[in-house]
């Protein structure tokens, strides 16, 4: 069986009483996870969330769903693109390692905001249970797509695999017929976009991409539903997405994958730091040292990070002056100082006088990436850390499995931590009760009746 074929097998016959209890309960986690940064992402640390906003209020008017945390009503669509911005736009939001995509980011924000419009147009609530089989169908898609690539990224895999996966998870929701949900995918493949030149420059434009994929699926799935054709071979076909976008593929493990009933959900990993997650264990490693050895940015004369080549393609640009928020955000020197000098990188690190820290400047040279024996385009790990201080001594540090990651996972206090740091950089306050409120809705997520009750929680009113 192709590929093809079978995603789209899996997308129409997986039903929630065949997931397993445990993906079930990484659903929830990751959904917590990711409408957490998605409230974060409204907040003033953010100021181009206003531009989103405007501009998709532009696109016309509309009240199928609702942007989190303001609670403007749009079309899906819009609503789509604003929370899929406020999830990405801080590189905080949850990656699956092994297919290099951010598999929440689009998904999410899709399909909640399908969600609504099901319910609020076609007068046809979605359940709980009915969008964590959804998720889990899209997260599949999409990361067993990004797990078949073979070649160095040229194109923003996270936008375009997780378009395809959440228009996968859409059609899920509506209960889609094999024509349908084929020439659904078709139509969303023809409309991708996004290219590894947004992260080369450190635009923000890298998370736009997310947004405006975020958009293109709802915008293919209407098209699909109401009787559009599109390209049938939208995957693998002599110009489909794996020899068109990923140039290099290889279909076995996905398919093996399938075939072992494997869900995806349960090898998603927590951005444990704001930052680019080819930089998540290097921080951990300095940080545990700096902890032991009282590290500084004057007693450390040198460190030196021996990594795979996609980390030095993701976080290896060096530190220039006057840098944007999201440059900063993928450049290692920036990260390590900013570890050296605050113990940790968090949604505060990015204010302008943070960028402009002349010490952090000083330190930048100082700070060496150096190739290990790991080959593999597509690994962020192993790493290992050298760091040499001014008195001579060496320290060393080494890690096979990033913080965050289903090797190394955060325990339940620790993911309840990166939740009220986000909230607390929301654009409007979130009370306790609220948060307590929204957690235990996400907790209990297979016993709602209506996705529209969970959304209710993401809005907090003007005061």
């Amino acid at each position: 069986m192709s590929l093809t074929d079978a995603l789209l097998r899996h997308a129409q016959t997986l039903r929630f009483d065949d997931l397993g209890p445990e993906a079930v309960a990484a659903t929830r986690v990751f959904l917590m996870d990711s409408l957490a940064v998605g409230i974060s992402g409204s907040g003033p640390q953010v100021p181009l969330t206003a531009a989103i906003r405007a501009s998709a209020a532009s696109y016309g008017s509309g009240a199928s769903a609702r942007a989190w945390v303001t609670g403007e009503p749009l079309p899906a669509p819009s609503a789509a693109m604003v929370n899929g911005w406020q999830i990405h736009s801080q590189e905080f939001d949850c990656v699956h390692m092994p297919a290099v995509v951010h598999p929440m980011a689009v998904i999410a924000s899709a399909l909640i905001a399908a969600a609504e419009h099901k319910a609020n147009v076609d007068q046809a609530p979605v359940d709980g249970r009915a969008l964590i089989t959804a998720l889990n169908v899209a997260v599949d898609v999409a990361t067993l797509l990004g797990i078949s690539g073979r070649a160095p990224m040229r194109f923003f895999r996270p936008a375009m695999c997780g378009a395809l996966g959440a228009t996968a998870g859409i059609a899920h929701l509506h209960g889609a017929d094999a024509a349908t949900l084929r020439n659904a995918l078709g139509l969303t493949y023809s409309h991708l976009s996004g290219t590894m030149q947004a992260h080369v420059e450190g635009s923000p434009t890298l998370a736009l991409q997310i947004a405006l994929n975020s958009r293109a699926a709802l915008s293919c799935w209407e098209l699909a539903r109401h009787g559009f054709p599109a390209p049938q071979n939208m995957l693998e076909g002599p110009f489909g997405y794996l020899p068109l976008i990923e140039g290099q593929f290889d279909t076995g493990p996905a398919l093996a994958r399938l075939a072992a009933g494997e869900s995806q959900m349960l090898s998603v990993s927590h951005k444990v730091f704001p930052t680019g997650g080819a930089a998540h264990a290097a921080q951990d490693m300095l940080m545990e040292l700096r902890a032991a050895h009282g590290l500084t940015l004057d007693n450390v004369a040198r460190i030196e990070l021996l990594a795979p080549p996609l980390v030095h393609r993701l976080v290896g640009r060096p530190y220039v002056a006057d840098m944007q928020t999201s440059y900063a955000r993928l450049c290692l020197p920036f990260l390590l100082g900013t570890v050296l000098l605050d113990g940790k990188v968090g949604l505060s690190a990015y204010a302008p006088e943070k960028l402009a820290d002349p010490r952090l400047a000083a330190f930048a040279p100082h700070l060496q990436l150096l190739p290990n024996d790991c080959n593999d385009p597509n690994a962020l790990v192993p790493q290992s850390l050298r760091v040499t201080l001014h008195d001579g001594s060496v320290l060393h540090s080494h890690r096979d499995a990033a913080i965050g990651s289903p090797q190394r996972p955060l325990s339940r206090d620790q993911q309840l931590e990166k939740f009220h740091h986000c909230l607390d950089h929301a654009a409007r306050p979130f009370q306790a009760q609220h948060r307590s409120t929204l957690i235990s809705h996400i907790d209990h997520l297979e016993d709602i009746a209506d996705v529209r009750q969970l959304v209710d929680l993401l809005i907090v009113e003007a005061p």
